[in-house]
């Protein structure tokens, strides 16, 4: 038995040799050109971020679907005044066959909150409660209406764009990981199911795998295998561990650059790690009975999202980097049946998003850990389903809607930008996801310019080089 580099060598006095060589150097000069002399990293060790971070971990509450802001976060008393009445600005509508241009005031009520005055809607009283620790953003601005288009644009920097790396990707990327027994981007998901997109939501992209989320099962176990069975726990299953890194180690040797066979090896040397340190992660019978009723975990509407609330918390707590929160689907699609639709999922997260934020203040874990909560729209100011109120719902608006900030250098207490009289347009203070990116990099201490990463022959950022700016005045 001979290679087939030893084959071609022989051959025709070792011609076959030359032209392999040969193409071999023109595939590496394709897949590495000149023009770009970024080296990138290739493993999660910690890395000094640009200059002086603020924050060491996030935590996102990705809220899919697109919560209506005049309902939860920006009040609009004309809208509630001309309700009933025909809107005269122009409107995009996605269901044309059920547009209406009739405005809707919201059925809630919204009442000043904190010693910053802030006003939010009567399904928010627990929220309502860490308003002085919040930044509520009121100017958010895709340009698009659709979900797909605008989770792709808060995620991966790009509308509607396919195969690039999300937010969590990019942060442990330049920054690597602060714990070695835990993977450095974790994924909460839905016992009911994926949200909408997917895995597009924590995908890794361009970049080798080890960057992309590691996603926990949502019900027990959380991590399957995690123990190993008696008969191969302890010397056994180490010898077993050490045959495996060395054959790992000799087939690297032979097969260098291969980013999918790095990450599967990192992933078993962690995954012997987390046998002790996920176990203690995410044994939540450690927190004390007060705690687990702060995040509702003693109530049926609130026991699960608030679950993961409190995993979320301990997870950074030792170290990891980037956690994120999803729903099934897309629970904040309130076509119709608003006032019902709108309750039901506020009983859900409002309890337990505003836990995590005392919680995390309370043990000193705030300042450095930024927590992120909205979706990828908003909601229209005029209703959907017209006719009795109960059927009432709203289309999409990319237009202007509402996310909202804690922590991690963001001021407190204050809201940021504005939309129009009815709700439907931002304009002051215009923010955009990339704006949104650049400054959660500058949170931790990155410059979103200088973070590159080599990719269709240049380097390329999380914005991909469209406009942006870090929304310093949201800043401490």
């Amino acid at each position: 038995m001979i290679s087939r580099r030893d084959f071609l060598n022989q051959q025709a006095m070792g011609v076959g040799g030359v032209a392999l060589a040969w193409l071999l150097q023109q595939e590496q000069a394709q897949a590495k050109p000149a023009a770009v002399k970024a080296t990138p990293h290739n493993d999660l060790n910690a890395r000094q971020p640009h200059f002086a971070p603020r924050a060491t971990a996030m935590i996102s509450l990705f809220q899919h679907g697109g919560p209506s802001h005049v309902d939860l976060t920006d009040p609009k008393p004309e809208l509630t005044r001309l309700s009933g009445t025909d809107y005269s600005g122009d409107i995009h509508f996605s269901f044309v066959n059920e547009a209406s241009k009739k405005l809707l005031g919201s059925p809630f009520a919204f009442q000043k909150h904190g010693e910053c005055g802030t006003e939010l809607s009567e399904l928010l009283p627990h929220t309502a409660r860490i308003v002085d620790d919040m930044c509520l953003i009121r100017s958010m601005h895709t340009g698009a209406n659709g979900h797909e288009v605008s989770i792709r644009y808060f995620h991966g920097g790009i509308p509607g764009v396919l195969g690039r790396p999300t937010l969590g990707s990019w942060l442990v990327y330049g920054l690597g990981s602060e714990s070695q027994n835990l993977p450095a981007y974790m994924v909460l998901s839905d016992p009911g199911g994926l949200p909408v997109d997917g895995a597009t939501n924590w995908s890794n992209g361009y970049m080798p795998a080890m960057f992309q989320g590691t996603v926990l099962r949502p019900r027990e176990p959380r991590i399957l295998n995690l123990q190993p069975p008696a008969h191969l726990a302890g010397d056994i299953q180490r010898q077993n561990l050490d045959l495996l890194q060395t054959l790992n180690a000799r087939f690297s040797e032979t097969h260098p650059g291969e980013s999918e066979l790095e990450a599967r090896i990192a992933s078993y040397e962690l995954a012997a790690r987390m046998q002790t340190s996920a176990t203690e992660a995410l044994d939540l019978s450690q927190e004390t009975e007060a705690t687990q009723k702060l995040y509702g975990l003693d109530q049926k509407e609130t026991r699960e999202y608030g679950t993961r609330c409190l995993i979320a918390r301990r997870l950074v707590e030792r170290g990891v980097r980037f956690v994120q929160l999803f729903h099934n689907s897309q629970p904040w699609d309130n076509h119709s049946s608003l006032k019902s639709g709108l309750t039901s999922i506020c009983k859900k997260t409002d309890q337990p998003a505003a836990a995590l934020v005392a919680d995390l203040k309370q043990r000193g874990l705030l300042d450095t850990t930024l927590v992120h909560w909205g979706g990828e729209i908003g909601r229209l100011p005029v209703t959907q389903d017209h006719g009795s109120p109960e059927k009432a719902g709203r289309d999409h608006n990319g237009q202007g809607f509402s996310i909202w900030l804690a922590g991690g250098g963001v001021r407190g207490g204050m809201t940021f930008g504005a939309t129009d009289e009815f709700g439907h347009r931002a304009v002051e203070n215009v923010v955009t996801p990339n704006d949104f990116q650049a400054t959660v990099m500058r949170l931790f201490g990155l410059d979103y310019e200088q973070l590159t990463y080599p990719h269709n022959s240049r380097l390329d950022t999380i914005t991909h080089a469209r406009p942006a700016h870090v929304v310093e005045d949201i800043l401490i």
